[in-house]
Formats: C-alpha cells, structure tokens, sequence
C-alpha cells in the first residue's frame, strides 16, 4: 500500500490528473461557445438553424458538411 501511494502522489500522476481535468473541463466550455454562440451566428447569416442537409459534391462524390457544422 506504502507503494502504491507513492506512485500516486509522485508529481507524474498528480499532474497527469489535473491535465485531464482541465482539459474535459476546456472541451466543454468550447463545446458551449460552439453551440450557443458560433453555430446561431452560422444560421442567422445562412438562415438555417439545421445544417445537417448541407453539402457539395467533387466527381460525383457527395461531401456532407453540414453534420460537422451541427457538431
């Protein structure tokens, strides 16, 4: 046990584990400024609040965008 609680408080670990906090912490903020800021500007400009039918097509190959939009 006196082992184990070395590992874990050994500054690697300590600072792995606030690493990934913060960055699950940053995902979801960027993913809130996305959604309610960024992706109702896209729509007041293009004036579709559902991007998903969005795409192009290359030599017959259909690129679907809009989903990725949406996200």
């Amino acid at each position: 046990m006196r082992g184990f609680k070395a590992f874990l408080l050994r500054g690697n670990v300590v600072d792995l584990a606030i690493g990934v906090v913060i960055g699950i912490a940053f995902a979801a903020v960027i993913g809130a400024f996305v959604k309610d800021l960024v992706t109702p500007l896209i729509a007041a400009i293009g004036g579709k609040p559902d991007f998903s039918a969005l795409s192009f097509t290359i030599n017959q190959s259909k690129f679907l965008y809009g989903d990725f939009i949406n996200a």
